[in-house]
């Protein structure tokens, strides 16, 4: 489905906004209830990832198919092989196929786990045949995809004897670590993390718990987004967020006070507002520079602002964008490319420099990747553009367009 946008003359009212559930603390805390059936869940998700991670739990095929759901893979490979006595193809979407997963696979293989490629090696699907895993040290790279670390210390106090990891060199999106392992404190577990090793003690039992799951900070983003575009006053609420979140997009705040937009922390919501002038330290003249290694899902949304503004801006961190759903930076590359922006990336950074024009009804290609989609929408504010396959958006957020359309009058 190709959607046309165009708001061009339209104006943003009072909007009330209700985001659903975080999809990062959804699938985690999804994974620790099936270990913990005592554990009570709330707001949760109502992305296609997070469908497809219950379906997945739920299900007693012997294939397991995820389609696009990279985390759900993740989270998957390691809980799949703990299940002693179960066995289970675990696949995906052709992208999904061609996205790595040696790491995790060969951390788990170290701990003992019996994973075989189905196809090519490195990547899925795999064949999975879970047994009890004894050992409880284990070392992995700490500068590839976080998602990696998480899915390890989900099934880590289900292990007879804990789990100790060993972090080898940089750690990237950091936060993300923090949020599973506020996560585990929270439901009991015992946890300690103390530069770059990870401890978890096991724990069969936990006492009765219920958890409200935080609305997701990643989707408020392209809201950031349209607010910094829009007229002096605009306001858009959103809920249900805190202060003290466990998210690591939530930096959205500081950086977008840089671009024009307050953030006023409310009792369960927060109101977007946007300010008369961008911050002095953001001037035309002079990039934005942002090191995102700790939350690169939100440098999609950062680029577009800033190419709309007219803004140059310096956005580094940015390596695990190349094995998402798509290979982000040259996605970006190329669209923003269409409209007119004067962009370079490298394989880990994106530079884009000032523009004083926009081009009209570009057709702005998704990559099957709903933050394509929805960190171009509120650009519609500037000019006329048509969104191909629109529809890729439930991957995340299920009713982005109607709640889009619904900021306007």
């Amino acid at each position: 489905m190709n959607l046309l946008l165009d708001y061009t003359d339209k104006q943003i009212g009072s909007a009330i906004v209700g985001i659903s559930g975080s999809k990062s603390e959804s699938n985690r805390l999804l994974i620790l209830q099936e270990f913990y059936p005592n554990l009570s869940l709330e707001n949760i998700s109502d992305s296609d990832d997070t469908n497809h991670l219950t379906h997945a739990l739920s299900s007693r095929d012997k294939v397991v198919d995820i389609g696009h759901a990279g985390t759900a893979m993740r989270f998957l490979t390691a809980y799949f092989s703990v299940l002693d006595g179960r066995e289970v193809v675990l696949t995906g979407s052709e992208r999904m196929q061609n996205r790595p997963i040696r790491i995790l696979v060969d951390a788990l293989r170290s701990l003992g786990a019996d994973i075989e490629y189905v196809d090519k090696e490195g990547y899925p699907p795999l064949r999975i045949k879970g047994k009890k895993l004894i050992k409880n040290k284990v070392s992995i790279n700490g500068n590839m995809s976080s998602q990696y670390i998480s899915a390890l210390l989900l099934i880590a106090p289900s292990l007879e004897n804990g789990l100790e990891i060993e972090l080898l060199g940089e750690v990237t999106s950091r936060p993300y670590l923090e949020m599973t392992l506020t996560l585990l404190k929270e439901i009991g577990i015992t946890t300690r993390f103390n530069e770059n090793h990870i401890k978890i003690e096991p724990k069969r039992k936990i006492e009765n718990k219920t958890l409200v799951v935080e609305s997701d900070w990643s989707s408020a983003s392209y809201f950031y987004g349209l607010v910094a575009l829009s007229g002096v006053g605009t306001t858009i609420e959103l809920s249900s967020y805190r202060k003290k979140s466990l998210q690591g997009d939530n930096c959205l705040a500081k950086i977008y006070k840089e671009l024009g937009v307050e953030t006023e922390f409310q009792e369960n919501a927060i109101l977007l507002k946007k300010m008369n002038v961008i911050s002095s330290t953001v001037e035309k003249s002079q990039p934005l520079e942002l090191d995102l290694r700790n939350a690169p899902d939100i440098a999609q949304t950062i680029a577009v602002t800033c190419f709309g503004l007219g803004i140059a801006c310096n956005l580094t961190g940015l390596h695990t964008l190349k094995i998402k759903e798509t290979d982000r930076l040259v996605a970006l590359d190329t669209e923003l490319t269409k409209l007119g922006a004067d962009i370079s990336v490298t394989d880990k950074s994106l530079h884009l420099k000032i523009s004083s024009t926009i081009n009209k009804n570009c057709h702005i290609s998704t990559y099957n990747d709903h933050r394509m989609a929805m960190a171009f929408a509120p650009l519609s504010l500037k000019v006329p553009m048509i969104i191909e396959n629109a529809e890729v958006v439930t991957k995340s957020y299920i009713s982005f367009w109607d709640d889009f359309e619904g900021c306007f009058y």
